[in-house]
């Protein structure tokens, strides 16, 4: 029987990275501080004892079982982002990159060093701090005996939701990489301008382990967002005409041409909506309602205060209603199929999948870089294959 490749996921939130690897994948341990998510996560998974719920400062290699092949790391955002106040990694949330690194030496100096480690965060860290940040970890990873590289996916090649994110990926020294795996400079879609202009801020030391990973663009997706909306959502309720009528009001000239355009369309539009605080012609602060009707959804923010729960508004003709986003509208943008258990309440719900990685991207990784990197013939499992259907 073959043996499956083996991963370590941290800062696992439910379980999106394990569902985009697939049960071609055994994982032996999974970290996250927060015990909401954590329930979902055995929810999902099982309770068989590979989840931690612990701060990440308090993990220890000892708590790692055996040796894995893959050490997955999706840490916190908050910091790196645009929003975010521009902490860096010296950020509280941001700055947990550091002992989860801590943990990754550990198991280095232990003969354990995983083969191959990929991280996961927002654009934003190519320019966080001038460069510094991703320079930063960059130069961790090398120090440590990695070879490494960058890449920049959105997963609306994937799934209708715009999310660009940065992964970076290193591959221990000692793992020989197939040259068709590497591309001799960048290459459209995945390195963008923002990539290569972080990558040329790399000092030499880094500069002589820097790859620049080579993987296939995917296939046309076909499915729109309004193929993903759901009839008789559970989680929220649809708006009254009023409350309709309010959110149009606040749309800009701009934002009600599109509206009207919608309108005109001979099929059912659906758009993503978020408010936004702008400064009208006087230069007073207004509340302004942001919409899109180009088939793709907003990208999924963690709520906060409200401001950033995506409302949508569907137009069918001269009809016009709207309603916040539902809870399992918003995991089938992140590629996790119905049977994915998510929390009842709406806020843990949205805080889960606004948190995660999208799964059809974690996959694309697996078969075309993680598997072929570890000798492996490309598994053809479905994101959350029949552990979920069982």
């Amino acid at each position: 029987m073959h043996q499956k490749p083996t991963f370590y996921e941290f800062f696992a939130g439910g379980g999106m990275a394990r569902a985009g690897l697939g049960n071609g994948w055994q994982c032996l341990f999974a970290n996250d501080f927060d015990a909401k998510k954590g329930l979902s996560y055995q929810a999902n998974w099982g309770t068989e004892g590979e989840l931690k719920i612990a701060d990440v400062n308090t993990v220890s290699p000892d708590d790692l079982p055996g040796c894995a092949d893959l050490i997955w790391g999706s840490f916190p955002c908050q910091d790196l982002s645009l929003a975010g106040g521009g902490a860096g990694l010296g950020g509280k949330r941001s700055g947990t990159f550091y002992p989860f690194w801590r943990v990754v030496q550990g198991l280095i100096d232990e003969g354990r060093a995983p083969k191959v480690v990929a991280l996961e965060n927002v654009c934003g860290t190519l320019t966080s701090h001038g460069g510094r940040d991703f320079e930063a970890i960059c130069e961790t990873l090398v120090t440590s005996g990695y070879r490494v590289g960058a890449l920049v996916i959105d997963a609306a090649l994937f799934v209708p939701q715009s999310r660009p994110r940065l992964f970076i990926i290193g591959v221990l020294q000692s793992v020989p990489i197939d040259p068709t795996l590497l591309a001799p400079g960048p290459i459209e879609p995945f390195h963008t301008r923002r990539l290569c202009a972080a990558a040329d801020g790399l000092g030499e030391h880094v500069l002589r382990e820097w790859l620049w990973w080579n993987i296939p663009t995917p296939a046309r997706r076909n499915a729109v967002f309004a193929d993903i909306i759901e009839t008789d959502p559970r989680s929220v309720r649809w708006h009254s005409a009023q409350e309709t009528n309010r959110l149009v009001d606040l749309m800009s000239p701009i934002n009600l041409a599109k509206l009207t355009a919608a309108k005109r369309a001979k099929r059912r539009m659906v758009g993503g909506v978020y408010r936004r605080t702008r400064r009208d012609e006087n230069g007073a602060k207004v509340q302004r309602a942001e919409v899109r009707f180009d088939d793709i959804a907003g990208c999924l923010r963690t709520p906060s205060g409200g401001s950033s729960r995506q409302t949508i508004i569907i137009v069918d003709g001269a009809t016009v209603s709207s309603r916040l986003i539902s809870a399992r509208e918003t995991a089938r943008l992140m590629g996790l199929p119905d049977e994915y258990k998510l929390p009842r309440n709406y806020n843990e719900a949205y805080h889960l999948t606004g948190d995660g990685v999208a799964v059809p991207v974690v996959r694309h990784l697996a078969a075309q870089l993680f598997e072929p990197l570890l000798g492996l013939q490309a598994a053809e499992e479905s994101s959350m294959d029949a552990k979920l259907r069982a």
